[in-house]
């Protein structure tokens, strides 16, 4: 009978800060986090659900504010049928290039242009607009570049969505920062734009973090989470949170998301839904990343 190995020591905080401070940030990859943080998904599979619309519809088709071309590239790549164009857009330059190789496979073509820019097409260009997580909708933009009866296909980040570690590092925040992204709010923001919300879903969904480097790594890559945040400056509270991790296995928070699709009017909208909020508590350790 072999004997059994022996465990590999424990890392130093100093080196986990050190692996954390130290991974690449560029494009929306949140693979790295396997085994060391997860988050539950949403029941309905945002890229799925891209990849299945991809198939049908006969017009251009945009992504905005991209990342790294991953979650539109996954929907390419299982579409029944790929659109006659596909363009994208990103802000930032790393990512720029990172979505441009990305997406070169796919036929795509990545535009650089600023994430509170006015979007760099002419009036009503596309069949369907796409995003994930955008820092905001700019919802006149949005409305401006669809074609009639074409309709916007989102993934956005709602209200509160793992405040449990943004507090640990700012402290409590004002009321209007928790109400901030409130789907209900976006609905009637799409609404003045012209828009009409057929679909609105919302879920809060279970998050984990395993060590001190995910939570570095998290706080870097997603940078409007704590703004200016640096290992130095958060030197002290990232050891306590340490310690914590330490003695109680895992830090628990807790990600807000929501489902959108809005129509520009032209040609009558089937909803598939009702089109009220639906609201759900979903609890899992699916790894975070790219199908989220």
């Amino acid at each position: 009978m072999s004997q059994p190995q022996p465990r590999p020591p424990a890392r130093t905080f100093d080196e986990l800060l050190a692996e954390g401070a130290s991974v690449p940030t560029e494009g929306w990859d949140f693979s790295w986090f396997e085994g060391r943080a997860t988050e539950a998904r949403p029941s309905w599979g945002y890229a799925t659900t891209v990849a299945r619309r991809l198939g049908s519809v006969d017009g251009p088709v945009l992504d905005v504010q991209t990342g790294g071309g991953e979650v539109l590239a996954f929907a390419l790549g299982r579409a029944s049928r790929r659109p006659p164009l596909v363009a994208a857009t990103e802000g930032w330059p790393p990512n720029v290039r990172e979505a441009a190789h990305t997406l070169r496979p796919y036929g795509a073509t990545v535009v650089a242009a600023a994430e509170d820019a006015p979007l760099p097409f002419a009036d009503a260009s596309f069949s369907l607009v796409t995003s994930r997580h955008p820092v905001r909708p700019h919802w006149r933009e949005i409305a401006r570049v669809l074609r009639p009866g074409g309709a916007y296909l989102a993934q956005h980040v709602g209200p509160a969505s793992a405040f449990e570690l943004v507090e640990y590092f700012l402290g409590p925040l004002p009321e209007d920062s928790r109400t901030a992204r409130d789907p209900e709010r976006e609905r009637r923001d799409a609404e003045a734009a012209g828009l009409e919300v057929v679909d609105l879903r919302a879920e809060r969904l279970r998050m984990e973090f395993h060590d001190i480097a995910a939570v570095v790594h998290f706080l870097r890559k997603v940078v409007w989470m704590v703004p200016g945040f640096t290992v130095e400056a958060y030197r002290p509270r990232l050891r306590e949170l340490h310690e914590r991790i330490e003695a109680e296995g895992t830090f628990v928070a807790h990600s807000s998301r929501h489902l959108v699709e809005a129509r520009r009017s032209g040609h009558p909208v089937e909803a598939r839904r009702s089109g009220h909020l639906v609201e759900a508590r979903r609890s899992g350790r699916s790894a975070r990343g790219p199908r989220a």
